[in-house]
């Protein structure tokens, strides 16, 4: 059956609505430095975002030197969060067009959620301090569901249960891999922001629409819709 409308929106954190890998690169940096590593880069960190804390610090820990066990990683992970937590909107920013295209399909009648890899806790301090917390009518973090993190869809069909909709009229906006990766295997549309922290080219993801900007998601939104409608 064709879809008439698109009722409910789906945003990735990290890449998608806001510039985190400065925050993410400060904490990493703490950590190294105190385990006699070299720094990374802002370059380098962000290619390591998208797969949770974990990821990103086992990703730090190899481009430095040696990897580390699991049993060290769940503790570098704990001291990382130490860092990271208190600090998580520092140097974080909202990417342009963000807060401004929330707050429209908001009074659209939208329905907004947060689908993240990122702990809730860092997750709830950038949106308060960012002024994107009122917009979102849930938040569904990297530990919102214990041992479910995107690629899963489960991470995100937990989001369009607590919204009450259906995966066939929503939508996932991200900049990642496991953003389209989950929303395909959950039944839902894909939008690509090619200004996140795409690895490669934005095209290579397969999603169905890509935005250059904020400015462009209303109409990309009506372009799905009229794929859905064939």
């Amino acid at each position: 059956m064709p879809v008439t409308a698109i009722t409910t929106v789906l945003f990735d954190l990290d890449g998608t609505l806001v510039d985190s890998a400065p925050d993410l690169r400060t904490a990493a940096n703490k950590l190294l430095g105190q385990e006699n590593r070299r720094v990374v880069s802002l370059d380098e960190i962000t290619g390591m975002i998208g797969d949770g804390v974990p990821k990103l610090v086992e990703r730090a820990f190899l481009a430095t030197g040696s990897g580390v066990s699991s049993d060290d990683l769940a503790a570098l992970s704990a001291r990382f969060l130490q860092f990271y937590e208190p600090h998580a909107a520092d140097l974080t920013v909202p990417f342009p067009g963000a807060i401004d295209c929330l707050a429209r399909l908001k009074d659209q009648g939208y329905k907004l959620a947060l689908c993240t890899n990122k702990p809730y806790d860092a997750t709830l301090e950038i949106l308060a301090t960012l002024g994107l917390a009122d917009g979102l009518d849930a938040v569904i973090g990297g530990d919102t569901l214990p041992g479910i993190k995107k690629p899963d869809p489960r991470h995100l069909l937990a989001a369009l249960d607590r919204l009450a909709a259906e995966p066939a009229t929503a939508v996932m906006v991200g900049d990642h891999a496991n953003d389209v990766t989950a929303a395909k295997a959950a039944g839902i549309a894909t939008i690509v922001c090619r200004f996140g922290y795409t690895q490669g080219s934005a095209e290579s993801l397969n999603g169905d629409v890509i935005i250059d900007h904020f400015d462009e998601l209303p109409e990309a939104l009506e372009q799905v819709l009229i794929r859905l409608d064939r």
